[in-house]
């Protein structure tokens, strides 16, 4: 298990939760993904396209023997067992799950781009990412991601739905 990366997961469609705990059940069942860390479950303002219900959103940190790309195939095929479907840029979703880092790689490919593009523009990601570490730092950037975190104006749509408890990293996801 070489590699780390941090997923975020996002959902405001059907059952919210159950979502949310079904992608994280496919990610574990995967052949070489480890989950380590998970964030709290926050409760979100939708950004970009605001005419949609409010969003669940959390992070959780994996480890892996996937390649990035191999590890974005994998988040994408899961997304669509559970229903997805891009009908609106930044719409309503079943269940989006994005890879933020992976590693300390900087990757620009035409179907991956990591760290994230918008990752430091939003709360809803910052939040739980800086809840499960808050040291991260982007190589490419100057400020830290707790710098662009207490800059974001959308912070106060960010609110805690369902907290973590304690540091059970699978107290959220038991059956």
């Amino acid at each position: 298990m070489n590699n780390l990366a941090y997923i975020a997961l996002g959902t405001n469609m059907g059952d919210r939760y159950k979502n949310l705990v079904d992608a994280i059940h496919l990610l574990k069942e995967e052949t070489g993904i480890f989950l380590v860390k998970s964030s709290s479950i926050y409760d979100t303002v939708p950004v970009g396209y605001t005419e949609q219900d409010d969003f669940l959103n959390m992070v959780i940190m994996v480890r892996t023997t996937l390649t990035p790309h191999d590890l974005l195939e994998v988040c994408l095929r899961i997304e669509k067992e559970l229903g997805r479907k891009r009908e609106i840029k930044w719409g309503p979703r079943i269940i989006d799950l994005d890879i933020l880092l992976y590693n300390q790689e900087n990757i620009e490919a035409e179907n991956l781009i990591v760290p994230h593009p918008r990752m430091q523009e939003r709360a809803f990601v910052l939040a739980p990412l800086l809840e499960i570490d808050s040291s991260i730092k982007l190589s490419n950037q100057k400020k830290s991601l707790k710098d662009y975190f207490n800059m974001n104006a959308d912070k106060e749509g960010v609110r805690i739905w369902k907290q973590k408890n304690g540091e059970d990293v699978f107290a959220l996801f038991e059956n």
